[in-house]
């Protein structure tokens, strides 16, 4: 059992979504918590079009997710919403997946201008997955991230402290729920 799992949503391996959430799985690591990396490139394609609820990736990912303690989920930013290939995910997974667990949402985009999608088209998706609490997030664009940088993706030390105190929010809910 993970006592946090991450969910990258971007089909891309090398996407700055993915490099932000594998900063802050190492960062939770840090904090005495394990970590379990989920993506949407850990399915099928063909699984995700078809609906296959019961394949053996999918029913991996839901056990995965019901051990867990906490989720960080991360999207980049398409067409004002989170990635498609994330809600083909997230379709197969059960209505409750999220119940009784905080939630850490992160999107990246382009520019400012996505800066709501976070509000107005992830957090209503976790909500309508039960997360017990979503967390503020934090919204950045491709600029504040540099790719080449992993040990420390966050250009910007403003921003990068408001995702940290995120984190650390996210932490001290697991943590509780680890005494329960």
């Amino acid at each position: 059992m993970s006592d946090i799992v991450t969910i990258a949503g971007s089909p891309s391996l090398e996407s700055r979504s993915s490099i932000l959430l594998s900063y802050l799985g190492k960062l939770v690591e840090n904090e005495g918590l394990s970590v379990k990396n989920i993506s949407v490139l850990d399915v099928d394609p063909a699984v995700l079009i078809n609906a296959q609820v019961h394949h053996p990736s999918v029913v991996e990912i839901t056990e995965n997710i019901q051990k867990a303690k906490g989720v960080i989920i991360s999207s980049p930013v398409y067409k004002a919403a989170y990635s498609g290939v994330l809600k083909a995910l997230l379709d197969l997974l059960p209505q409750d997946i999220f119940k009784g667990k905080p939630v850490y949402p992160l999107m990246v985009g382009g520019s400012k201008s996505h800066l709501l999608a976070i509000d107005f088209s992830l957090k209503p998706l976790l909500a309508t997955l039960h997360a017990q609490t979503i967390l503020r997030g934090v919204y950045l664009t491709d600029a504040q991230i540099e790719k080449s940088n992993l040990l420390k993706p966050i250009i910007d030390s403003e921003l990068e402290e408001r995702v940290n105190q995120q984190l650390h929010q996210l932490v001290k809910i697991s943590k509780k729920l680890e005494g329960n």
